[in-house]
C-alpha cells in the first residue's frame, strides 16, 4: 500500500445526518484505486475523474454523490493534493 496522506479541512462540512464532516483525509491512491480512471484527466484537475476517486481514498470515506456536493474551493482543494500524490518526487518542485 503506498504511503502518504493528506488532511484537507473542508471550507463546507460535509452534512450527513446528524453528523458533520469538517476534515477529510486523502490517502496516496494504489494503482488499483486509479484503476478505470486517467491519469491525464486526475493530473490535469477533471472534475468527474476526481469525483469518482474521491471516495476510493477518503478518510471518512464518502459517497460519490457526497463527492459532487462538495465547495468548489474544497474540490480543488482535493484536486490538488491528488495531482501531488501522482508527480513523482523528482518532478516536485524543491523547497527553498
Amino acid at each position: 500500500m503506498p504511503t502518504g496522506s493528506a488532511d484537507i479541512t473542508l471550507e463546507t462540512p460535509i452534512e450527513r445526518g446528524d453528523t458533520s464532516i469538517a476534515t477529510l483525509r486523502l490517502r496516496k491512491p494504489g494503482s488499483g484505486e486509479l484503476r478505470g480512471l486517467s491519469l491525464t484527466a486526475l493530473l490535469g484537475m477533471e472534475v468527474s475523474a476526481i469525483i469518482q476517486l474521491l471516495p476510493r481514498i477518503t478518510v471518512p470515506p464518502i459517497t460519490e454523490v457526497e463527492a459532487e456536493a462538495l465547495d468548489p474551493a474544497d474540490l480543488t482543494a482535493c484536486a490538488l493534493e491528488v495531482a501531488d500524490f501522482l508527480l513523482p518526487a523528482a518532478r516536485k518542485p524543491k523547497a527553498t
